[in-house]
């Protein structure tokens, strides 16, 4: 006979950056695994360096790094993750952005700009990465510029399970922020059986960055209002349609978001903001001084875990959201 018969097992090891480690620990614990031994650290120049404490060879890699602040720090390291891994002969590596950064440069608006949404998944096929996973994509057109499968998970059932649970649905509205969330809050009206409405805004032309919103289109006086958007980075679009709701007649309005990035000033804007509650899941991490009475933050945990499950079993991660990812 020639040739050598293999008995081994597949093997499922779970990594994680820097960035979230308590949000990886949730998913370590969803699964029932521990975290792989991982050396990091930054040499006095800023350069990273990473080194994994047990043998990864032949092992499923699943690699989670959040894309927070500093953003550019948290990609670069999972980049460095992701070549320690395919050099040392992990079998396939799937790296998991809970929020893909750059996602909103998904396309040129004007010239000479780049396409840094493309640029990021270039990137991570470079470094050796076979397969992406995020969840709430900025645009679904980011799938396409990864040569490779890309898992879209979606944080809709969790913030609907919640929405459903503790809001009156018959006196509610989902609203859209803006024309392009539209899509997304449809998907929201479909799942909860709620009208939907759109904030109309407009640039003013005599005022250089300034966005005027001047009405509201669907039926929202004496109505619970719920804002969707899939994230909020310094909260002034989001507030500014929040005042809007409540100047044309809105009983109440609840702001609901996947990414809470919070940046700047928008711990302050929310704070201040008539908005009774703002709900966001834990994509990313949170300071304590980031939390505040009116903010609910839902765990994201159960879902990425259950699609890493699906993904090492060769299972459907598509029916997980009944067909919506």
């Amino acid at each position: 006979m020639t040739g050598i018969l293999a008995t081994g097992q597949k093997k499922l090891m779970l990594f994680s950056g820097r960035a979230h480690p308590e949000l990886a620990r949730q998913v370590a614990r969803e699964l029932g695994v521990e975290l792989a031994p991982t050396r990091a650290f930054d040499f006095a120049n800023g350069e990273i360096y990473v080194r994994f404490e047990e043998s990864v060879r032949g092992c499923d890699a699943f690699v989670l790094q959040s894309h927070t602040a500093p953003i550019n720090q948290w990609i670069m390291e999972q980049l460095i993750m992701v070549d320690a891994l395919k050099r040392a002969s992990a079998k396939r590596i799937t790296v998991i952005m809970p929020f893909y950064g750059y996602a909103r440069q998904d396309k040129k608006h004007r010239g000479r700009e780049p396409i840094s949404a493309r640029l990021m998944a270039d990137l991570f096929k470079q470094a050796g990465a076979d397969r992406l996973m995020a969840i709430d994509l900025h645009t679904d057109q980011i799938q396409g510029y990864f040569d490779g499968p890309v898992d879209h998970l979606w944080a809709m059932p969790l913030l609907v399970k919640y929405i459903r649970e503790n809001i009156d649905i018959s006196r509610m509205t989902i609203v859209s922020p803006d024309a392009g969330r539209v899509k997304v809050a449809d998907k929201w009206s479909d799942k909860l059986g709620a009208p939907i409405a759109i904030v109309h805004k407009r640039r003013d032309i005599n005022v250089a960055n300034q966005v005027s919103v001047h009405e509201i289109v669907g039926d929202i006086r004496g109505r619970v209002c719920v804002l969707v958007d899939d994230m909020i980075d310094t909260a002034g679009t989001i507030c500014a349609a929040a005042e809007a709701l409540y100047e044309n007649g809105a009983a109440e309005v609840i702001i609901v978001s996947t990414h809470a990035v919070f940046s700047g000033p928008a711990i302050d804007r929310l704070k201040n903001s008539r908005v009774s509650q703002v709900i966001v899941t834990d994509t990313l991490p949170l300071a304590e001084e980031q939390r505040f009475d009116k903010l609910t933050v839902l765990s994201v945990a159960p879902i990425v875990a259950r699609a890493i499950s699906e993904v090492f079993e060769d299972g459907s991660v598509t029916s997980m959201f009944e067909g919506d990812a």
